[in-house]
């Protein structure tokens, strides 16, 4: 096939230096604390669970990750690497030979749903190997590992209970939410639905809003059309090729039990910037049913789960914002911003972590690094870096540690060098799924492809330049055959990155 070489951006400019960095909530108490009571049950717990953790000690990790960033494949993948032992030579623990076994054991949450691992796992093996379904819920699973203690008062044998909490991205953002209020947040979904790259999504539900009047009666079926049209611009939002950040609220898209509930049926209505929200009117009603899904949807959500997270990684296909443009990156940075409110970070002592525990380690993934070439990941990281950037910049001496860098659970890919007339390319290769198309021929799931996925910048603020183009794109490519070795049993599938983030997120519990 012939290979067309992405073309980069009209300025050239050196790469920065990134590292982990400090981080702090944005605006301080604002998702921390959404009551007093709530605080107050959440210290209980973390005391409860501090006493514990002095016997056993006891690790929390959030997974999560905006659309389409292989949140699923991650988790799979990271569970199956500690089980079955498989070579991580960052984890320092594990290159040391100091883990003795992992284990899964039952979950301690009975009212929420484990997750799928063997299912997933299996999905991705064999000759119809495939992809595993996204999640569309929260789920976890719980993990036991047996290691030796490097050194120190207690050196020899230990255990590390690990609770893997895997939930929607649309979730974390849902949490800035609580900082809102209805007048705030449907300015920002009208401007935002406006913007060019919004409009054709938005059509519908734009048309119909100058015709709902915020001071009409406060009619249900009137609700219920508006949100509707609402929902259906969500929608239509989400399922873009190019779409990489999802709007709340997220519970519109994945209802589960609350589908048609007054919680979930409301829309944004345009009230200018003088109108305020007068009682009995069509406005008022919408804002008593926003307040109501905070109540019902999101506070419940981060008081049950988030706030009693240790760790977090969020997971984002940088590729796709980048191959999209400056309306998708522009985007996914506001996303970004959203999720950092929630974040209530800094280093947990032992005292402290019985009264106010917070989440001390957050690592921000961009995915699918097996879809350039390796020469590009330092690259990617930087750009990664500098979405969230700013937020890190602020909160140096907060005592919490955040990084940022390239990964893919799970490698489809392999190597190769390609010849292009005169030139000789770095590329990738790998097997697209079936029905996946580049320069014209449709590949059938079958024949593997080498591709030139293109260009990355060489300094992460030329991303936003309007006059650079990064055209960064790489087709489908199926999970890899992985052969049995000679006792029939499967090892995981080759990783890039996995075990450096295993080891920002445990390695200080398995010292």
């Amino acid at each position: 096939m012939r290979l067309r070489r992405a073309k980069a951006g009209s300025i050239a400019l050196s790469p920065p230096a990134h590292s982990a960095k400090a981080l702090t909530n944005d605006r301080p108490g604002v998702v921390s604390d959404p009551s007093y009571l709530d605080s107050a049950r959440n210290a209980a717990l973390a005391f409860g669970d501090s006493l514990l953790g002095l016997a056993r000690p006891r690790l929390r990790i959030g997974v999560t990750g905006l659309s389409r960033s292989g949140k699923t494949v991650f988790t799979t993948a990271l569970i199956q690497n500690l089980i079955e032992g498989a070579r991580l030579p960052v984890l320092k623990a594990a290159s040391e030979g100091r883990i003795a076994r992992v284990r899964l054991v039952p979950q301690p949450d009975p009212d929420v749903p484990r997750f799928p691992y063997e299912a997933h796992r299996a999905a991705m093996n064999g000759p119809d190997r495939r992809w595993p379904e996204s999640t569309r819920r929260i789920s976890e699973l719980r993990v036991e590992i047996d290691y030796e203690r490097a050194a120190g008062w207690f050196k020899g044998p230990a255990t590390l209970t690990l609770d893997i909490v895997d939930y929607p991205g649309e979730w974390l953002l849902d949490l800035a939410l609580i900082g809102q209020d209805y007048k705030a947040w449907s300015a920002q979904a009208v401007a935002d639905a406006r913007k060019a790259h919004r409009r054709d999504s938005a059509a519908s539900w734009l048309a119909d809003l100058p015709g709902r009047d915020p001071d009409g009666a406060p009619d249900e079926l009137v609700a219920e059309a508006a949100s509707d049209l609402f929902k259906g611009y969500l929608a239509r939002l989400r399922a873009d090729p190019e779409a990489v950040a999802v709007t709340p609220p997220g519970r519109f898209l994945m209802p589960g039990e609350l589908e048609g509930s007054p919680a979930l049926t409301f829309a944004p209505l345009d009230l200018g910037h003088d109108r305020e929200v007068r009682p009995g009117t069509l406005a008022a009603l919408m804002a008593e049913r926003f307040e109501a899904y905070k109540r019902v949807v999101v506070t419940p959500f981060f008081r049950d789960h988030f706030a009693r997270l240790d760790r977090q990684i969020v997971l984002v296909d940088v590729l796709a914002a980048l191959d999209a443009g400056a309306p998708a990156l522009a985007d996914l940075e506001t996303a970004l911003g959203q999720a950092l409110t929630a974040f209530s970070v800094g280093r947990n002592s032992w005292l402290s972590s019985l009264f106010a525990p917070r989440i001390e380690r957050v690592l921000f993934a961009a995915t699918k690094a097996d879809h350039i070439h390796h020469s590009s990941h330092d690259r990617l990281a930087s750009v990664m870096s500098h979405l969230v950037g700013r937020a890190l910049s602020r909160a140096q001496g907060a005592g919490a540690r955040v990084e940022a860098m390239a990964l893919a659970a799970v490698r489809a890919t392999h190597e190769v060098r390609i010849k292009e007339g005169r030139e000789e390319l770095p590329a990738i290769a790998g097997v697209p799924e079936a029905g996946e198309t580049i320069d014209g021929q449709v590949f059938d799931g079958i024949a593997e492809a080498a591709v030139f996925p293109g260009d990355l910048p060489e300094r992460p603020e030329a991303i936003f330049d309007p006059r650079a183009h990064w055209q960064v794109r790489a087709p489908r490519f199926r999970p890899p055959l992985v052969e049995p070795d000679a006792g029939g049993r499967l090892k995981p599938p080759p990783q890039i990155r996995l075990d450096r983030a295993l080891e920002f997120l445990i390695g200080d519990k398995l010292a």
